[in-house]
């Protein structure tokens, strides 16, 4: 099984996402550069999840269209 993700962690993701399309892609490595230029985040740990989490975020809003 895999990890849950908290609410605040789907949020945020959410809210970028909805905030920034054009900065967001399916590309992991991508998103945790855009999330780090945002400077959100003291923490590694919690940039990496919301940056995964928006890989998904993407990937749903593609499948939906």
């Amino acid at each position: 099984m895999g990890r849950i993700r908290g609410k605040d962690i789907k949020a945020v993701a959410f809210d970028l996402h909805d905030a920034y399309p054009e900065k967001f892609s399916e590309d992991f490595e991508q998103n945790k550069r855009s999330v780090n230029e945002l400077n959100l985040f003291d923490s590694k740990k919690k940039r990496n999840r919301v940056a995964g989490y928006v890989v998904r975020v993407v990937r749903n809003a593609k499948r939906k269209k």
